[in-house]
């Protein structure tokens, strides 16, 4: 489940609990969630939390903020916040912190590219140091005619990070409604990409070729089952993240995912 910034980090371990989630995904940019505001001592309390009540957790970094950045200062700014997010990851017992590529203004793609690349790479080897894992999310197309567009949203632009970041410290997470957004859709995707790599894959409904919406399953146009099916013959084994709606939405859309898996042929423990 993708609790974002809907609750204190505390209190998501605690609504998990009660809701028997085993696993949350969490921001740490505002409020009482701030990477700023994780002292040892709330560290070894929220540890303790997640392994008396049986919680994973993993963090999200904030695709607002842009890792292809260049320029002085600013740049200089991602840096200090990507390393906060990995520094704090093993204190807090995270299984990995989600981060993406960044985004360009049309004109400046190759640049933007280029620096984000050596961004990653950079945070990887700190990640390694650190005993913390990265996953490189795939971000979702914007309209045709959008100046501002993120990277990473194709198989091409995705591949131009991963094949170049051999790191044991970096992985993937397949944002599988994005993929339903582009051409290839969610078979090409899954076809093209080294699923090995894949440690997460990301849940929401949308509309085929369509725009970002991260609708409630089922108000979409999304092959759920199909997609289970795919991912499973294909060997995977990883986690499954529902990321839209309201935490009421993403707790009831649970029982629905796990019949659409069971109605394919997927068997579900």
């Amino acid at each position: 489940m993708d609790v974002g910034r809907h609750l204190r980090l505390e209190d998501a371990i605690e609504w998990a609990a009660r809701h028997g989630v085993p696993h949350i995904d969490i921001q740490l940019d505002t409020g009482a969630n701030a990477v700023t505001t994780f002292d040892a001592a709330r560290c070894r309390a929220i540890r303790a939390a997640c392994a008396a009540h049986g919680v994973r957790l993993a963090l999200h970094t904030l695709s607002a903020v842009n890792v292809a950045e260049y320029s002085p200062f600013l740049s200089e700014a991602v840096d200090a916040y990507l390393r906060a997010y990995i520094e704090v990851a093993p204190r807090l017992g995270a299984e990995w912190v989600v981060v993406h590529a960044g985004y360009h203004f049309t004109a400046d793609r190759a640049m933007r590219m280029e620096a984000g690349r050596e961004r990653l790479h950079r945070m990887a080897r700190h990640a390694e140091r650190e005993g913390a894992l990265l996953l490189l999310e795939n971000l979702n197309p914007e309209p045709p005619h959008a100046e501002i567009r993120y990277l990473a949203h194709t198989i091409e632009e995705w591949r131009y990070y991963y094949e170049a970041i051999a790191s044991p410290a970096f992985a993937l997470s397949f944002t599988a409604n994005h993929a339903h957004l582009l051409p290839e859709g969610v078979e090409g995707f899954v076809a093209a990409i080294p699923l090995d790599r894949v440690r997460e894959v990301r849940l929401a409904d949308c509309r085929r070729n369509g725009h970002e919406e991260h609708l409630v399953p089922g108000r979409g146009d999304v092959d759920f089952g199909g997609l289970f099916r795919l991912l499973e013959g294909r060997g995977y084994r990883g986690r499954y993240t529902n990321a839209f709606g309201t935490l009421e939405d993403m707790q009831a859309a649970r029982a629905w995912l796990v019949e659409q898996a069971r109605t394919a042929g997927v068997a579900v423990d």
